[in-house]
């Protein structure tokens, strides 16, 4: 029997080794349409399992590409003190290959399925994690064994799971993502709120595809499977009546991440407030409906993604940070509680709480639109020192050509000096960068043989530049691989610099007019011995040319350089 804890008690959800035994027997009772192995490593030290259901017994993607089939990947237990998806997609491959009307789903599509990403956090189990949380009775713990919240792990990429997937999502390639969630909010009537990847973030003909056709055909489906459904609500202000954002996913995000290969991303969001049993069964429900839309759409989708890739290998000009276009005000139809206030037993002092005994439905303002407001001219390629190790480890997980020179050379090309920015304290194990403020300059360098070489004419061009930009909002400087270049390695004593300062500036007399001048301009600078002693240093040539330079150079042309076969 395929029977799980959730069929006589839809207050339950798997264990982790319950979930690997329901596998285990899906894939010896249908041999021949479903794959289920181990894939890599996880950060428990247990293996990441894949399972593939596939209608012909094909389980390559490169074979199912040429019949022209579309890939859905659906990802569970990221967080796994939000299950639903974990019991969810078992139920529904069980129904789909249970039943000979619902196997037609898979004619034009194939199913990848993570039952369990966050394998560590599914073994960190109890029934008190989720405090906001109507059920199941026990569940796993949102941090991975390294404490980290794998939905915030996928460009810097800290963790064993993480770099798992990366190599399992790019070796699929998938059409349409779904990485299921419970929310965490303000109370409302619905049990599901969706999250997709934002349509302006796409390329033009795939966004489109999403906004104007895939998300009005989904919204109607749920509705008419009885399951009603709201955008993700997340506003500018704590309760939804005062409007709701569309979320502008950053690719430390699973859909912000999908969104950079042209990937159409979903995260559904059951209310955490809602039995466990209702998240369960509207989750199964937009994932069929997602199967039904891809089987009756697969031509227009393999189009539009066609399309989007490959002005993606061609365009110039990319968009790095996005901000909400308050311009472009929509409404929506909602249906919420009344939200109010009374006094706290805890403090005395007002609390919100929302009176289901007063539910209300009106039009509430939708911003669901964004605006570029950082924008790049890809180079022609970057080039790497292969010193960097861990962000050359990153691009290859991820797939993205890369390629070294052959012999020792000396290059010109564009560098960025590095200036002020902010720093968030304690984020995922990381001290964030941005609002990085850069100074380009052409610079002549010696590069090694071995030095990568990153070409952007490939697939992965939109990865490739909002990682190695510096200035993007999730690029591996904003996440601290380069940090050892924000510090000075030497530095003077005063008392011996003192003479060879005086020296210099005898020596360049344009520099100490400009010296003087810039006293002359600002008194703090005119009284402080030690900030003008240090604006000499720092323009001499005994200041390393090294300091806040960011390493990986933008070059405006390849055939010169002599990359190894």
């Amino acid at each position: 029997m395929l029977n799980i804890p959730f069929d006589s008690n839809p207050n339950q959800t798997m264990t982790y080794e319950e979930v690997i035994d329901a596998y285990e027997k899906l894939s010896l009772a249908y041999p021949k349409k479903v794959s289920f192995q181990a894939q890599g490593l996880t950060d428990s030290g247990e293996p990441m399992h894949v399972c593939v259901v596939s209608s012909d017994g094909v389980f390559e993607p490169a074979a199912i590409r040429k019949s022209g089939r579309q890939i859905l990947f659906i990802n569970n237990g990221i967080h796994p003190g939000e299950p639903d998806g974990i019991d969810a997609t078992f139920m529904l491959i069980r129904d789909v290959l249970g039943s000979a009307e619902k196997s037609k789903l898979l004619r034009h599509l194939v199913l990848v399925v993570i039952p369990v990403y966050n394998v560590d956090g599914c073994i960190n189990r109890s029934s008190f994690s989720r405090a906001n949380q109507n059920g199941p009775e026990a569940y796993g713990f949102r941090g991975n064994a390294r404490n980290f919240d794998l939905n915030r792990d996928f460009v810097k990429s800290d963790s064993r799971n993480a770099q798992t997937f990366h190599e399992v999502f790019r070796r699929w390639d998938p059409d349409v993502f779904i990485d299921n969630h419970c929310s965490n909010g303000a109370d409302y009537q619905y049990t599901m709120t969706l999250i997709s990847t934002h349509h302006d973030k796409l390329e033009t003909p795939l966004g489109d595809f999403l906004f104007h056709t895939m998300l009005p055909a989904l919204y109607d489906g749920m509705e008419e499977r009885g399951w009603e459904m709201t955008p993700y609500v997340d506003g500018p202000e704590e309760t939804p009546d005062a409007g709701i954002y569309s979320f502008s996913d950053d690719p430390r995000y699973s859909t912000g991440y999908a969104a950079l290969w042209n990937t159409i991303g979903f995260m559904p969001e059951t209310h955490m407030l809602k039995p466990y049993r209702d998240r369960v069964v509207s989750t199964v429900a937009f994932m069929e409906t997602v199967l039904k839309f891809v089987d009756n759409h697969h031509v227009s989708l393999a189009k539009a993604r066609a399309a989007a890739k490959k002005k993606t290998r061609e365009k110039e000009t990319f968009v790095l940070d996005w901000a909400i276009d308050t311009t472009r005000v929509d409404s929506v139809l909602f249906k919420g509680y009344a939200a109010k206030y009374k006094a706290s037993e805890v403090s005395g002092l007002p609390r919100l709480w929302y009176d289901r005994d007063e539910p209300w439905t009106d039009h509430i303002d939708y911003y669901q639109h964004i605006r570029p407001v950082l924008e790049v001219q890809k180079p022609a390629a970057y080039i790497i020192p292969q010193a960097w190790t861990p962000v050359i480890e990153r691009l290859e997980r991820n797939g993205v050509r890369v390629q070294r020179l052959a012999t020792d050379t000396e290059i010109t090309c564009e560098h960025y000096v590095l200036g002020d920015f902010k720093t968030r304290k304690h984020y995922e194990g990381h001290y964030l960068h941005s609002d990085l403020e850069i100074e380009p300059k052409m610079m002549t360098r010696q590069y090694r043989k071995g030095d990568v070489v990153v070409i952007t004419d490939q697939d992965a061009n939109r990865f490739i530049v909002e990682t190695l930009e510096p200035h993007a909002p999730d690029s591996w400087f904003a996440w601290n691989f380069f940090d050892a270049v924000l510090m000075q390695k030497e530095h003077y004593s005063a008392y011996v610099f003192e003479d060879l300062a005086a020296q210099f500036l005898n020596e360049n007399p344009a520099l100490r007019a400009e010296l003087e001048a810039l006293k002359e301009d600002d008194d703090d600078f005119a009284e402080n011995a030690s900030a003008q002693l240090d604006w000499v240093y720092k323009r001499s040539p005994w200041y390393e040319p090294t300091h806040r330079l960011y390493p990986v150079g933008r070059l405006d042309q390849t055939a010169d350089l002599k990359l190894a076969p």
